[in-house]
C-alpha cells in the first residue's frame, strides 16, 4: 500500500474511531429519551446521525490526503537528495518542520560530506600515485620500447626483407614450368610480404610510451585517436571538451581510454568508434561506444576478465563509477562517470 493509501485509512479509522468515543460518552452523560429522533431529526435533509458519521468520516478522509501527500512529498525529497548523492553532486539540505526528518537530513547531509571528502582523498591519492609512477614508468617503458624496436628491426624486418628479396627473385626469373595460376599466387605472397613491411615500419615508428608523457588528457586523447584512425580500417569520431583535470584524473582516464580500444580493436571486430569527454555541471564523462560484436556482460567470462575489471577499478580509484553496456550484434557502450571534487577555496 502507498504512503497517501496508508494515512488515508489511519485516518478514516481513527475519525470513526473518534466518533463513535465521543457518541457513546454523550449518550451516556446525555441519554435520550426517545432514540428515533437520531433519524428524525434531519440536516440537510440527511438523518443527524448519518450527517455526523458523513462529516466526521470527510474531515479524516482530507486530513488523511494531506498527511499522506505531505509524508510522499519527503520521502521524494529524500529519494532525489540521495540519486544526487550517489551522482556525485552538491545538495542543500531543505528546512524540516517535524523534528525527525531534520535528524535525517543532517544524516543525509553528513553521509554526502563524507561521500564528497572519500572522493576528494581518493582523487588526491590518484594524483600523487600518477605523479610518483609517471617517473618511474617512463624510464622502464622507454627502455623497453627501445628494446623492443631494436629487436624488432633486428629480426623481424631483416626476415621480411630478405623475403621480400626472395619472392622478388623468384617473380622476376622467368619459369616455364610454373602455370599461370602458379605466378598469381607468387605475386599475392609478395604484395601480403610487402604490406607486412610496411605495417611493421608504422610499428617501429610508432612505438611509443602509453603514458600521457607530458601532454594533457585532451592532448593525448587526440593524438590516439589520429594516429588510430591512420593505422586500422576504422571510421572514429570524437567530440572532446578543453577542461583542467588533476594529473591523476587525466592519467586514469587515458588508460581507462586505452584499455577500451584495445578491446574494441581486439575483440570487437567494428566498422565504427565513437569517443566522447565532456563535462556536464560537475560531472566528467568518458563514453566510448563501438557498432561491432558486443558480448553479454552477465557471462562469467565478462565478469571476470582482466581488462574490464582493470576499468571498473580506475573510475573508483578517482571516485567515479564504469558502467559497461553491451548486447550481441549491436555493440559495446562504456561510460564513466567521475565527480570534480573542488578544493577549498577553488571556485567551480
Amino acid at each position: 500500500m502507498s504512503t497517501i493509501g496508508k494515512q488515508l485509512a489511519t485516518s478514516l479509522a481513527f475519525s470513526f474511531s473518534i466518533l463513535i468515543v465521543l457518541s457513546l460518552s454523550f449518550f451516556y452523560l446525555y441519554p435520550l429519551e426517545d432514540w428515533s429522533l437520531l433519524w428524525k431529526v434531519e440536516v440537510m435533509d440527511i438523518p443527524g446521525f448519518a450527517f455526523i458519521v458523513m462529516v466526521s468520516l470527510l474531515v479524516g478522509l482530507v486530513f488523511g490526503l494531506r498527511s499522506g501527500w505531505l509524508h510522499k512529498k519527503q520521502l521524494h525529497e529524500i529519494e532525489h537528495s540521495l540519486i544526487q548523492l550517489e551522482q556525485g553532486k552538491a545538495f542543500t539540505p531543505p528546512e524540516a518542520a517535524v523534528t525527525e526528518l531534520r535528524q535525517v537530513w543532517k544524516k543525509v547531509d553528513s553521509l554526502g560530506k563524507h561521500l564528497a571528502e572519500q572522493a576528494r582523498y581518493s582523487q588526491k591519492l590518484a594524483n600523487e600515485k600518477a605523479e610518483e609512477q609517471e617517473k618511474r614508468i617512463q624510464e622502464i617503458v622507454s627502455q623497453e620500447r627501445n628494446r623492443l624496436a631494436r629487436e624488432l628491426h633486428d629480426s623481424v624486418s631483416q626476415q621480411l626483407f630478405a623475403a621480400s628479396m626472395l619472392m622478388s627473385a623468384i617473380t622476376e626469373t622467368p619459369s616455364s614450368t610454373r602455370t599461370p595460376q602458379e605466378n598469381k599466387q607468387l605475386q599475392m605472397v609478395e604484395q601480403m610480404i610487402h604490406q607486412s613491411q610496411l605495417e611493421m615500419r608504422a610499428l617501429l615508428l610508432h612505438l611509443r610510451p602509453v603514458a600521457l608523457k607530458g601532454k594533457n588528457l585532451q592532448e593525448g586523447m587526440k593524438e590516439l585517436l589520429v594516429e588510430l584512425s591512420q593505422k586500422v580500417p576504422l571510421e572514429i569520431q570524437w567530440k572532446i571538451e578543453d577542461m583542467k583535470l588533476d594529473k591523476g584524473i587525466e592519467d586514469h582516464l587515458f588508460r581507462i581510454l586505452q584499455e577500451s580500444v584495445s578491446n574494441t580493436l581486439r575483440h570487437s571486430k567494428a566498422s565504427s568508434l565513437e569517443v566522447l569527454l565532456i563535462k556536464r555541471e560537475s560531472i566528467i564523462i568518458l563514453r566510448v561506444v563501438d557498432d561491432g560484436k558486443g558480448f553479454d556482460v552477465n557471462e562469467s567470462k565478462a565478469t571476470s576478465s582482466y581488462g574490464l575489471q582493470n576499468m571498473r577499478e580506475r573510475a573508483i580509484e578517482i571516485g567515479g563509477t564504469c558502467k559497461i553496456i553491451s548486447i550481441p550484434n549491436k555493440g559495446t557502450r562504456l561510460e564513466v562517470k567521475v565527480p570534480v571534487v573542488e578544493n577549498e577555496g577553488e571556485e567551480s
